[in-house]
């Protein structure tokens, strides 16, 4: 009988054990979340800040109905302004719409990562051939390039990851839109670069949300 108690005690110290030691990770677990979460919310992490540098103009071509075929080449900034917080991104598309409309294929920017004040400059090019345009637009593009400006919106989607010390965050989704102003004839503001090559130089602040 008392070789049976025995057998029955030693069973329940290991069960013991085992139930402090899931408790004790699930403390220190707890801890590091809390520490982490007051890093962050003492941290607060700003959202980059992209500018829009310029936009070189291949191809404007709005003469067919319904249809655009557009070539640019764009220059954005983009800048971290926090101090102590790396982003990493993971992926950026960039695109160029009309009236919310896109006019351009996507095109993607490499994974980056950006330290604390670190600036980066992409110079992507964005183009769609003969995409459609609903009539509609099209009317609008077609009147608005005849007078002489068209407005553009350069957007850019993707998703960052924020970098605490060794911490890294979840992927956040950020867009960004920049605003562009492209000018035809004489009240063309834009510098000749080469044959049928406009080059038009901005500081357009994007606004960003997150």
């Amino acid at each position: 009988m008392s070789g049976s108690k025995d057998c029955g005690g030693h069973h329940k110290f290991p069960r013991k054990n085992f139930r402090r030691v899931i408790s004790c990770i699930l403390i220190l677990l707890l801890l590091i979340l809390i520490t982490i979460v007051l890093i962050w919310a003492i941290l607060r992490p700003s959202k980059p800040n992209f500018t829009l540098l310029d936009t070189t103009v291949y191809a404007f071509n709005a003469t067919t109905f319904n249809f655009l075929t557009s070539n640019f080449q764009i220059t954005v900034r983009s800048e971290n302004p926090n101090d102590d917080i790396g982003i990493y991104y993971d992926r950026l598309d960039v695109y160029a719409t009309y009236r919310n409309q896109e006019i351009t294929l996507r095109t993607r920017f490499p994974p980056t990562y950006q330290g604390h004040n670190e600036v980066n400059i992409w110079s992507p090019i964005i183009y769609g051939t003969m995409v459609p345009i609903s009539p509609e637009y099209s009317v609008a593009l077609g009147a608005e390039q005849m007078a002489g400006s068209v407005f553009l919106v350069i957007k850019i989607d993707g998703r960052l990851r924020w970098k605490v010390g060794t911490f890294v965050t979840e992927r956040y989704h950020i867009h960004a839109r920049c605003p562009a102003y492209i000018t035809f004839g004489e009240q063309s503001d834009g510098v000749l670069v080469g044959e049928n090559v406009v080059k038009f130089q901005f500081y357009s602040r994007c606004s960003v949300s997150l």
